[in-house]
């Protein structure tokens, strides 16, 4: 079973294949250059250099959201494509779940945080322990204060126990929680950053489980309004309030 996987949600993209739930290949780039331009050459040069072609990929994977609304677009487009022209199924991760997976050998709880602007993070919680993990708080955008909140109350853990924060706004976030009295640490900077193996590690199971999709049906799953969505709306909601 070869999954290939690809991550475009931040400013970093790449992209891996995983055989059997072990990890065959990746390549990774980090340069801001736009993820249209630099995506799929990436993924091309990755497989031929593992002797693959997309014919022998059983599934495509993507991080579905949150992050980047142009950064999912992309990487959803890709992957739609993909499956579409090969008539393979496809599976929509949660980049949050997908930041958690390569930290499930570690016996903590992870704190995902993406950067959502607007004083947020994009965050989910996970425990993870043995090489698994289970979720303990959904996908959402939340504030910083919300997060520390629910740290010190229904989401708090023993004294002692770790909390790793994972994440383009995991420094952001780690700061903010140690200033409020909350004990946690960074992942390793290897392991800190949304990447496509994370992608293909929490697809596993899912497609273990039959939880794929058609091309057709793939979408991304934003969370929130985007910036033009919300200005649209205030435009109507003023005009309203004339009449």
């Amino acid at each position: 079973m070869n999954i290939l996987a690809i991550e475009s949600s931040a400013r970093s993209a790449s992209c891996a294949v995983l055989r059997d739930g072990e990890l065959l290949c990746r390549a990774d780039q980090a340069t801001g250059l736009t993820h249209s331009r630099t995506l799929m050459p990436m993924v091309a040069s990755m497989l031929e250099n593992a002797e693959l072609k997309p014919e022998d990929m059983d599934v495509f994977a993507v991080a579905a959201g949150p992050g980047s609304f142009t950064g999912l677009r992309i990487g959803v487009a890709a992957v739609k494509g993909l499956g579409w022209a090969l008539e393979k199924p496809c599976a929509a991760v949660s980049t949050l779940e997908a930041m958690a997976a390569p930290l499930a050998h570690l016996d903590a709880v992870v704190i995902c945080a993406m950067d959502a602007r607007r004083n947020q993070i994009y965050n989910a919680l996970f425990r993870t322990q043995g090489g698994r993990w289970v979720r303990k708080a959904p996908d959402r955008a939340i504030a910083l204060e919300e997060l520390a909140a629910e740290l010190k109350g229904p989401y708090r853990t023993p004294p002692g126990f770790p909390q790793i924060v994972v994440g383009d706004g995991a420094a952001l976030c780690r700061d903010y929680l140690i200033s409020q009295g909350i004990a946690c640490e960074l992942a390793p900077r290897h392991l800190r950053l949304q990447s496509a193996v994370g992608v293909a590690m929490a697809a596993w199971p899912m497609v273990q489980a039959g939880q794929v999709c058609t091309a057709q049906a793939l979408r991304p799953a934003y969370l929130r309004l985007s910036q033009a969505e919300r200005e649209r709306l205030e435009r109507e909601q003023g005009k309203g309030g004339d009449i």
